[in-house]
């Protein structure tokens, strides 16, 4: 699911860590581990109302629950940087099927 905020084609972390085979968890701890590549232009956190705008907008029943944490949306850049961030053949193949699908 790509959506629009702030202006910018996004994904949200919970949808990337599923199509990466990853639980969000570990998929937030390997960003995290890696921060310094995700500048804000690349990566940022969603308000509260930004996530029930966009799960609200887009009639999504989404798998993010209302969880504690908010999630985190990748632009395309940030997807980009995702591959040098996770790894495994997977990983390799699902980057190349993301940056296929944002153009």
């Amino acid at each position: 699911m790509i959506y629009i905020v702030h202006g910018e084609k996004v994904m949200l972390d919970f949808e990337l860590a599923r199509i990466y085979g990853y639980e969000t968890r570990t998929f937030n701890q390997q960003v995290n581990r890696n921060i310094d590549k995700f500048p804000s232009d690349f990566m940022f956190k969603l308000t509260r109302p930004e996530v029930d705008s966009i799960l609200m907008s887009q009639n999504v029943i989404s798998s993010w629950g209302g969880s504690r944490k908010l999630p985190y949306a990748f632009t395309e850049q940030g997807i980009y940087m995702l591959m040098t961030v996770l790894k495994g053949d997977l990983a390799v193949k699902q980057s190349k099927i993301l940056i296929k699908t944002f153009k």
